[in-house]
């Protein structure tokens, strides 16, 4: 995520005055049932209907809560001694580094949704959370429980001790079009249940570093305090969790950015069932396919996800998928970009087959893949090993290979207590075994299995490489 992305909170300012001005300008006003219709001047004129969301706020607002977090937050400082004042000459020698405690509290928004006290937000509003306080619009107030959270969608699921709540409706974010209206209702700067509202400006938005959700975007003021809140559609039905805001100054700036609720409810489902949530991977890095890249290719469109490498022992290696393809369809469904393929493969069940539409040397065929594991932090599942040396590695991702400048090697991820005397730590990529590179787990077991006594580790370590004896005895 760039420096210009921001937690997502909402609130209306300045907005309505300028919309009024600009109509009064154009056209004239009059009122038909619950909706404000504005003629236009001229030729042509048609007839523009603006919501009147009275209704809605009334008979779904109750279903919002206002949730307040407490964290606590470790500091480092800087004591001097008695006596000795920050401008003594002294001071930098004799000042000493302390460590300390202090609790941060902040705020965010949810939405229920059982009646029996299940509440959906973003997983950056209560992670790492000590307490959360939640507060309906009743002014009742719950201690929330944290059943689990998502790292990449960035949602989380709570549970408060209550019965006979007030729910919301989930809705279709498929069947939402640009154009349409939407509403928020949130807490942005802890002005609980603020109503806000807009249109939707455009669908399936990737942002960097969110690969995995098709996000809506919005004009939908939001602010902090308003992550994690319900995005309605007209019929007051939550199509989305507003949660993001593209701004150079913190606050709303007309980009917000909104998790359609099918995603996070398929994550609730699997927090539920299994205390954790998977994804579909192939194991692949790709790019989008500009219309130079599908001249060269001889595609007739500028579609599809273009393969730009392939992770050395990942589904997409075993299926026999190379750098250059470009995937056209997954299970008869067209792929459009490369956002596409990532979000179409991380929502299908890991282990289960699935067939590919592959161009390739200016000609389609067909691919059958069985899907790997991503799991709720991004990194593919793999087994722990090799546990002879007391270490837990896995595959080095194909993004982690482009960053790290290498085509193999492989990631050490946590280092046991008998771990300790191989000299590895965690972070650490292991590139080669007695001279014999390595890419997938099963060949540096192998390796390690036929060496004599000790074996000689070749590992890069931040900019550095060095060699580690490691003794098997």
């Amino acid at each position: 995520m760039t420096d210009s992305l921001r937690n997502a909170r909402r609130v209306l300012r300045w907005a309505l005055p300028l919309i009024g001005l600009a109509l009064a300008g154009a056209g004239t006003a009059s009122f038909a049932g619950s909706q404000e219709t504005f003629t236009a001047a001229g030729p042509g004129a048609t007839q523009l209907a603006v919501p009147n969301f009275a209704v809605l706020v009334r008979r779904y607002g109750p279903a919002v809560v206002n949730i307040s977090v407490t964290r606590e937050v470790t500091q480092m400082g800087v004591q001097l001694p008695p006596g000795i004042a920050p401008g003594n000459p002294l001071a930098p020698f004799l000042a000493r580094r302390v460590i300390g405690n202090r609790e941060e509290v902040s705020l965010g928004s949810g939405f229920i949704v059982s009646a029996d006290g299940y509440i959906l937000t973003n997983r950056h509003v209560v992670g790492d959370a000590s307490v959360v306080d939640v507060k309906l619009t009743d002014k009742r107030e719950f201690k929330g429980k944290v059943i689990g959270s998502d790292a990449l969608s960035d949602v989380a699921l709570l549970k408060i001790d209550a019965d006979n709540l007030p729910v919301v409706v989930t809705g279709h974010p498929e069947r939402t079009s640009v154009g349409d209206w939407v509403m928020a209702i949130g807490s942005p700067y802890g002005f609980a249940n603020t109503v806000t509202a807009g249109i939707v400006s455009a669908k399936s938005r990737s942002l960097p570093g969110e690969a995995y959700i098709p996000f809506i975007q919005t004009d939908v003021p939001i602010n902090p305090g308003n992550s994690g809140g319900p995005l309605f559609d007209l019929d007051g039905r939550v199509i989305a969790i507003n949660s993001l805001i593209y701004s150079k100054t913190g606050s709303y700036q007309g980009l917000s950015f909104a998790i359609p609720i099918d995603v996070a409810l398929n994550v609730k489902e699997q927090l539920l069932r299994t205390g954790r949530v998977s994804r579909g991977r192939l194991g692949v890095a790709v790019q989008e396919v500009s219309q130079s890249l599908a001249q060269s290719f001889g595609l007739a469109r500028p579609d599809g996800a273009l393969i730009s490498m392939v992770e050395a022992g990942g589904p997409a290696e075993l299926a026999g998928l190379r750098a250059g393809d470009v995937v056209q369809a997954v299970n008869g469904v067209e792929i459009g970009d490369s956002a596409d393929l990532l979000t179409t493969v991380a929502k299908i069940r890991p282990g289960q087959k699935v067939n590919l539409l592959v161009w390739r040397s200016r000609a389609t065929l067909p691919v059958e893949v069985t899907v790997g594991e991503l799991d709720s932090n991004g990194s593919p599942v793999m087994t722990p090993k090799p546990a002879r040396l007391g270490v837990t590695v896995r595959p080095l991702t194909p993004q982690e290979q482009q960053s790290l400048g290498v085509d193999h090697g492989l990631l050490v991820q946590q280092v046991s207590s008998t771990g300790t005397r191989t000299g590895l730590k965690a972070g650490d990529i292991v590139l080669s075994v007695n001279e014999t590179p390595v890419t997938t787990i099963d060949e540096m077991a192998e390796q390690i299995r036929q060496a004599r006594g000790s074996v000689a580790l070749l590992i890069q370590r931040g900019a550095s490489r060095l060699y580690l004896p490691v003794s098997l005895s």
